[in-house]
């Protein structure tokens, strides 16, 4: 299960966030998130837009069939909301992964609409977000065709693993938080790549822009694209399954637009909760925002930390939900400590893990209103790397090629 296609890697090294801010929350008073002023107040709604060309694989059904051994339970791979995920191989040995959507989840007479979801969703391209290179709209089926990586999920990873898997390393566990993040926080990229403008996948944070009448520059770039461009694609189905893990580890966020754009999406999910991922507000009014977003993101960084899954009833009542359980524990250093993956086996630097805590303590907050903005987040968890290693710069100049000096994940950074 260890084999897939080499992807980009997450480079970060050039990032200079535009203005320092401190994510550590207090322990009593909340604080609202630092340009809440400028978010909208309304929960963002997904207007229709004009279709635009389809860059993807129109295949037939009988294609598929023949790619899915006719959709052979020894192809299941996945299954969630919306349908079932096969593995296909096709005669010219290309693999990828289908998801054959379940009609029950799809209004009548979905057809004519498919063929516009599929444009909108064709041009969603950032590295981080898994790519559809394909589709199949025929006798009342409908099907989706992604890239495949045969990693699996961080699902899989976390809460699958064998005796013979090797357990993701500390580092590893920011490098896809920070990943799935910036995937998140692109959200608005469906109106650059529709109107042309620029794919986001096709230049690096250090790289200026020219977008309209505006020069992007470094840390300004990804604040664009979800802050000023509208409309925002609310993901909605958050969650570590959704999260596929390339040769390198590097994430790759899937599902992303699908919910955003398919009727009836909501009821759908919302009949499916219970998982441990949804936002307090999703709960009581089933509406979705960007801010249940990053909530669903806070969730799944508290799996990345503790390796538990987010609601477990075999676990103690106390234990069941995993942000009930951890909230009150994320700024005592001690209790901290005992609620990390055990799987690390306490290699982990101590002053990362305790910033890591910061971040997720303001995203999984009960109250919308002071969840910060993902483009916060991704600002917070860059300066986390970057402090990771001129740290580990700093104790290999006085180390030498010293054993510790050469793994990151023992050293306790003081940074």
């Amino acid at each position: 299960m260890k084999s897939i296609q080499a992807s980009s890697t997450i480079n970060t090294k050039t990032y200079e966030p535009s203005a320092s801010i401190n994510l550590r929350p207090p322990p009593i008073d909340r604080h609202k998130s630092f340009d809440e002023e400028d978010l909208p107040k309304k929960p963002i709604i997904t207007k229709k837009a004009n279709t635009a060309p389809i860059n993807a694989i129109s295949y037939s059904i009988a294609d598929l069939q023949m790619a899915t051994g006719s959709f052979s339970v020894e192809n299941l791979i996945g299954e969630g909301s919306f349908g079932r995920v096969y593995q296909a191989q096709f005669d010219d040995g290309k693999v990828v992964a289908v998801k054959k959507i379940d009609s029950s989840a799809l209004p009548d007479q979905f057809s004519e609409d498919f063929t516009e979801i599929v444009s909108n969703i064709s041009q969603l391209h950032h590295p981080n977000v898994t790519e559809l290179v394909g589709y199949c709209s025929e006798h009342g089926q409908h099907l989706l065709v992604y890239e495949f990586h045969k990693n699996g999920s961080l699902h899989d990873f976390l809460h699958l693993s064998d005796e013979y898997s090797k357990p993701l390393t500390w580092n590893t566990r920011v490098k896809i938080a920070l990943g799935t993040a910036r995937a998140l926080d692109s959200g608005a990229q469906s109106l650059l790549t529709t109107q042309g403008f620029l794919k986001l996948g096709s230049c690096s944070y250090s790289d200026e822009i020219e977008v309209g009448s505006l020069l992007l520059t470094k840390g300004t770039f990804i604040r664009y694209l979800h802050e000023v461009c509208s409309p925002s694609i609310v993901h909605k189905n958050f969650k570590s399954a959704n999260i596929l893990l390339d040769t390198e580890l590097n994430p790759h966020l899937t599902d992303c637009g699908l919910a955003s754009f398919i009727p009836n999406a909501d009821q759908v999910l919302n009949h499916n909760a219970g998982s441990g991922y949804s936002a307090p507000e999703v709960a009581m009014s089933g509406q979705y925002t960007l801010k249940s977003d990053v909530y669903s993101f806070g969730v799944v960084m508290l799996e990345l930390l503790s390796g538990r899954k987010p609601f477990d009833s075999s676990r103690s009542r106390s234990e069941q939900s995993l942000v009930r359980w951890a909230t009150p524990q994320l700024h005592d250093i001690d209790a901290l400590a005992k609620m990390v993956d055990p799987a690390l086996k306490g290699l982990y630097p101590v002053k990362s893990l305790s910033r890591f805590a910061d971040v997720i303590a303001l995203c999984v907050q009960p109250e919308p209103e002071f969840r910060p903005p993902m483009s916060e987040v991704v600002q917070a968890l860059v300066r986390l790397v970057q402090r990771a290693n001129m740290s580990k710069r700093t104790i290999s100049n006085e180390q030498g090629a010293s054993p510790r000096g050469d793994n990151p994940d023992t050293q306790d950074h003081t940074s």
